[in-house]
């Protein structure tokens, strides 16, 4: 592989408290910090947590099925990169060995991390997608001195909003550095729809000030 990769693992599944039904999956660098929140449905949801707290279902689930496919077969799982597509959508390779053949198989992130458990195999990602996307669960603040001034858009607001898409004029308008402190503090409490919403803010007044100069 000429990309660097790193292994993933589940650090837990937060329930979206603004888009009922969706789950945001935590995964995070091994030996690291950085992590990364995939929203994934209900039954997925479930699927991942019946195999981490090893619950043994009454018949196969879905993703019980495929992995016994896989192995009645003779097809390996090598390994689970997970990928990100135009738009922002999160994806996944899976990496088979079949015999002599080597075959990657595009899929769901969820699916594929759902079997990868299954499997015993890693999940993986380039460092390029974690260095684009991660967040820092303790992320230092910049060192202006404003990281004790509370931002005028607070966590619990933000945690009881029906539609985030209000408080986007109030994160353009905001300073950075306070940004930078909501940033932490909805990391801290694992509001991460919350957090891409700021990050993309922050993210595109660095891209700004890189081409001033």
């Amino acid at each position: 592989m000429d990309k660097i990769y790193h292994r993933l693992e589940i650090i837990g599944i937060t329930y979206n408290q603004i888009d009922k039904g969706v789950y945001a999956l935590i995964l995070q660098e091994v030996n690291g910090k950085r992590r990364i929140p995939i929203a994934i449905g209900t039954a997925e949801a479930q699927s991942i947590e019946c195999r981490l707290q090893e619950i043994i279902t009454p018949r196969p689930l879905t993703h019980d099925l495929m992995a016994n496919i896989m192995r009645a077969f003779g097809i390996e799982l090598d390994a689970v990169i997970i990928k990100q597509l135009p738009g922002g959508i999160f994806a996944a390779d899976l990496i088979l060995t079949y015999g002599n053949r080597k075959i990657e198989l595009d899929s769901r992130s969820s699916d594929a991390i759902a079997i990868a458990l299954r499997m015993n195999v890693p999940i993986l990602t380039s460092e390029e997608l974690l260095s684009q996307v991660s967040f820092v669960k303790d992320r230092p603040l910049s060192a202006t001195g404003a990281n004790q001034d509370k931002p005028s858009v607070t966590p619990e607001m933000l945690a009881g909003a029906d539609d985030l898409m209000q408080y986007e004029a109030d994160f353009k308008i905001m300073a950075t550095d306070k940004l930078e402190v909501l940033l932490s503090q909805v990391i801290e409490q694992e509001q991460y729809e919350v957090a891409a919403l700021i990050k993309k803010e922050l993210d595109s007044r660095m891209d700004e000030n890189s081409a001033g100069q």
